[in-house]
C-alpha cells in the first residue's frame, strides 16, 4: 500500500460517532454547525464490522456534513436503541470546522461556546466531543480541516500513518507535539497529538474511514499482516439494505485507533445523498419508543 502509486485515490471520508441522544445531536449538527442530513438508515441488528460498537440489537446510521460525501469529510452517528450514554476517553481530540456561521448559530442559540484563540472557538457535541470552529467565512470547498487524535508515540505513529498507509506528513510542531498527515490538499488532514501518556478510548471510541480502489483491500490486508499490525475485521462485505454492498477492512494503529478502509466503487454508490434523509432522521426519532419503554420498565437505559 505505501509502496503504491494509487495514492491519489486515497480518500477522507467520516468519523464515526456513538451518540446517546439523537434529538439533542440533531440539533447539534444541524441548527449550530450547520449540516446537512445526508442519509439515515436503520438496522435491526449490530453490523459485522462493528460499526455501531461492540452491540448486537438494533441501531442506526444518520450522515451528516456540508455537502455529498464524495467531497466533504462527514460525520457517521451511531445510535443504539439500548445506550443511554458513553464514557469518553482521550483518544479524539477535536475536529477543526471553519464557519462563521456555525459560530453564529451558537451564539444565537445559547449553545455553550469557550473563545481559546484569536477567531478560534472551542464546542461540545452532546455526548462532550470537542470540535473546534474557525471565525472566518465558510470556504467553498470542505469547511471541516482536520481531524485530531491522541497518540502515546509520535514517531512510532507517524511512521504507521504515513509509511504504512501512505499519508504525506505536511506539518510538524515540535513545540505542541503535534504532526498534521493528509491524502490530498482539498481533503480533511489527520492531526496525530502526543498526549504524554497512555491512549484510553473509553467506550465512546470512535473510527475514522477512508476509501480506496476495491482492489487495493487485499493488499492492504497483506502487508498488515506482513508488518505484524493489528487487523480487526479481515476483509468482508456489508450490506444495507436497498443499496449497494461495500467490502471494508478494518485496522487498528500503534494506540487502538480504530480505521476503517472501503472500497471506493461501492462506497461512492452507498453514499449518495438521499433526498428524504432528513425526513427519514426525524421519523427515526419520532417511532423511537426506547425511553418509553425502559420508563415503563422501571430500567434506565445502559450507560456503556
Amino acid at each position: 500500500m505505501a509502496a503504491s502509486n494509487q495514492m491519489a485515490y486515497l480518500r477522507a471520508l467520516h468519523f464515526v460517532f456513538k451518540v446517546g441522544d439523537r434529538a439533542k445531536t440533531a440539533t447539534f449538527y444541524r441548527d449550530v454547525l450547520g449540516m446537512k442530513v445526508l442519509r439515515h438508515e436503520e438496522f435491526v441488528e449490530g453490523c459485522k464490522a462493528t460499526c455501531n460498537g461492540p452491540y448486537d440489537g438494533k441501531w442506526s446510521k444518520t450522515m451528516v456534513g456540508f455537502g455529498p460525501e464524495d467531497n466533504h469529510f462527514v460525520a457517521e452517528l451511531t445510535y443504539n436503541y439500548g445506550v443511554a450514554e458513553y464514557q469518553l476517553g482521550n483518544d479524539f481530540l477535536g475536529l477543526t470546522i471553519q464557519s462563521s456561521q456555525a459560530v453564529s448559530n451558537a451564539k444565537r442559540l445559547g449553545w455553550p461556546l469557550t473563545q481559546v484563540g484569536d477567531s478560534f472557538y472551542l464546542t461540545q457535541a452532546p455526548g462532550g466531543y470537542s470540535f473546534y470552529l474557525v471565525d472566518k467565512e465558510q470556504p467553498s470547498t470542505d469547511p471541516v480541516q482536520k481531524v485530531c487524535l491522541g497518540v502515546s508515540d509520535l514517531p512510532k505513529s507517524t511512521h504507521y500513518w504515513s509509511k504504512l498507509l501512505g499519508m504525506t506528513v505536511i506539518e510538524k510542531d515540535d513545540d505542541k507535539k503535534t504532526v498534521l498527515l493528509g491524502f490530498g490538499e482539498t481533503q480533511c488532514k489527520l492531526e496525530l497529538q502526543d498526549i504524554n501518556g497512555t491512549v484510553n478510548h473509553g467506550t465512546a471510541f470512535g473510527r475514522i474511514a477512508f476509501s480506496c480502489p476495491r482492489d487495493q483491500l487485499p493488499d492492504l490486508e497483506a502487508l498488515m499482516k506482513k508488518e505484524n499490525q493489528k487487523i480487526l475485521t479481515p476483509l468482508v462485505s456489508l450490506d444495507t439494505p436497498g443499496k449497494a454492498t461495500v467490502e471494508v477492512v478494518i485496522l487498528a494503529d500503534p494506540d487502538g485507533h480504530e480505521i476503517c478502509f472501503v472500497g471506493d466503487e461501492a462506497f461512492r454508490q452507498l453514499s449518495m445523498v438521499d433526498p428524504k434523509g432528513n425526513e427519514l432522521l426525524d421519523k427515526g426519532m419520532a417511532d423511537d419508543k426506547s425511553n418509553e419503554w425502559f420508563a415503563k420498565h422501571n430500567r434506565l437505559k445502559a450507560a456503556a
